[in-house]
């Protein structure tokens, strides 16, 4: 079992508080936006036997297990995060498997440099996401039936909004969605920009239902993405809800410290909200039409006090247990890898002692045996 040693990663959007309050570290005044835990090249975790890349390189069966090393190749599949937003961050897509696939073959044959700003896809993988709450956390997830976000957008008495909504309210859901979201994304930036700015003056003066977009445009004026985020599902999150982001499924984060984990991948097609590259043709070709709810996802208990986020891959698997005072020490030893993190309280795993915001990486098949008062977080893999 290796003690982790993470890197934080100090993007604009990060909180300056969040991740210092947890961790009982003083503010730096920078942003602290995510912790990294886990193996990917970006940033890996440092244990005592050098960084978590090198350690599973030198002997992926043994670290990873024979069943994960057979169904996933020699890597940890999964990155966990402490993700802490301060303001939105971009509103954004990811493909699927055999979208990422694809993408990744044809920019490879067109000789595009991995590291170009415009470059959509960094690898071959899909990168679904699980965000879980530890404090009110907001965000977007998924498209609001059409006739709600005609309803919304009419509501701010906005003339240039008046065609999203004849759209929204005569075409097919799917059309609707469509062909709104490409308008928004091709409107001539001028005309785009004036639009934006009337919404939000709008949106401040309304506030309730509206006030999440008028904070959205306060850190993006002029941006195209204010517009598209009146499509999507505006959630909050209590403590310990969570919310799975399958492919095709648009989302942004806007504010709150939650615990993530997502498949090892860089694959992110932006939507607006962001200076950087927005492919739109790209960016159709993977949006998932669909709307719904945002799906909030709740733990479900197991006899042994594990409470599991159930999702439909196989890539990570999380779940959290919360041990009370004088609670029986707990054996949470598998034929996979995990990475445990405390989240609250103190918290015994092997020979360390975890406080909130530390972490261990245990092997398959190591012992792995906690105690103490606090709760935990694991992440490992479906074998």
């Amino acid at each position: 079992m290796d003690r982790l040693d993470n890197t934080v990663r100090p993007y604009a959007w990060g909180s300056t508080t969040a991740l210092p309050g947890l961790l009982g570290t003083a503010p730096s005044g920078e942003p602290q936006a995510e912790m990294w835990m886990g193996a990917h090249p970006g940033a890996p975790s440092r244990t005592g036997r050098g960084t978590l890349v090198e350690v599973i390189d030198a002997d992926p069966r043994r670290e990873l297990g024979p069943a994960a090393t057979a169904k996933f190749g020699p890597r940890l599949p999964f990155l966990l995060k402490l993700l802490a937003a301060g303001a939105p961050l971009s509103l954004q897509v990811h493909p699927d498997l055999e979208q990422a696939k694809e993408g990744y073959a044809d920019e490879e044959r067109r000789g595009i440099p991995v590291d170009a700003p415009y470059r959509n896809y960094k690898d071959a993988n899909h990168k679904p996401e699980l965000i879980c709450a530890l404090t009110e956390f907001d965000g977007l997830c998924g498209f609001r039936d059409p006739a709600g976000t005609a309803d919304l957008l009419a509501g701010l008495g906005v003339d240039s909004l008046k065609p999203y909504v004849d759209l929204l309210r005569a075409r097919p859901e799917d059309a609707a969605l469509r062909e709104v979201l490409t308008a928004v994304l091709t409107a001539d930036p001028e005309d785009m920009r004036r639009t934006v700015t009337e919404t939000a003056a709008a949106c401040a003066h309304l506030g309730g239902a509206y006030a999440p977009y008028a904070d959205i445009a306060h850190h993006y004026p002029g941006d195209p993405g204010v517009i598209a985020a009146m499509l999507l599902n505006h959630v909050r999150l209590q403590p310990g809800e969570a919310l799975f982001l399958g492919a095709g499924i648009p989302h942004a984060y806007l504010n709150g410290l939650g615990v993530e984990i997502m498949a090892n991948s860089d694959n992110v097609l932006r939507c607006g909200l962001t200076p950087k590259h927005v492919d739109v043709p790209e960016l159709l070709r993977v949006v998932r039409f669909e709307a719904g709810d945002a799906g909030v996802l709740r733990p479900e208990a197991a006899p042994d006090g594990e409470e599991v986020y159930a999702t439909p891959i196989d890539e990570f698997r999380l779940s959290r247990y919360v041990l009370p005072e004088g609670a029986a020490a707990r054996d949470l030893t598998r034929d996979t890898p995990q990475i445990l993190l405390c989240t609250a309280g103190t918290v015994r795993a092997g020979e360390h002692e975890l406080t909130p915001g530390h972490s261990v990486f245990v092997p398959a098949g190591e012992k792995a045996e906690v105690s103490g008062a606090g709760t935990v977080f694991r992440a490992t893999v479906v074998v």
